[in-house]
């Protein structure tokens, strides 16, 4: 099993999907891990009932961080922002399915930790995005 966990986290690194920026958006964060240098903005669009209406990504990092944007940014198409809020790590982990290690930890919660930032507005930090 952790062979298919493996390929979708290349997959998801290799082909991102909703790579880009939306502008307009609703709230966007962008931050990076301090550990590893991986950076992600990620920008979001609500309709009329506050749920996502669309979401994009900016970045750049190791495979684990970047899929993890992918895979999250998939996952939450749809959702309320009360729902969003209510996501935890552990809905990270489960979309990768593989164990992580204390710092491999860090870059797959980096998307998470962007996410519900801008979920709940805080103000984003900003870098320069060199993709």
């Amino acid at each position: 099993m952790d062979d298919f966990y493996r390929e979708l986290i290349l997959d998801h690194y290799k082909n991102p999907r909703h790579k880009g920026t939306l502008d307009p958006h609703d709230f966007s964060y962008a931050d990076e891990n301090p550990l590893c240098g991986d950076q992600l903005r990620i920008d979001v669009r609500l309709d009329e009932q506050q749920r996502v209406k669309e979401v994009a990504f900016t970045g750049r990092g190791c495979a684990i961080s970047q899929a993890s944007a992918s895979l999250l940014t998939e996952k939450i198409e749809g959702m309320s922002l009360d729902q969003i809020k209510a996501l935890t790590k552990d809905d990270i982990l489960e979309l990768l399915g593989i164990e992580l290690t204390p710092v491999r930890l860090k870059c797959a919660l980096l998307s998470l930790k962007v996410l519900k930032a801008g979920a709940y507005g805080l103000e984003g930090a900003q870098y320069a995005d060199e993709d």
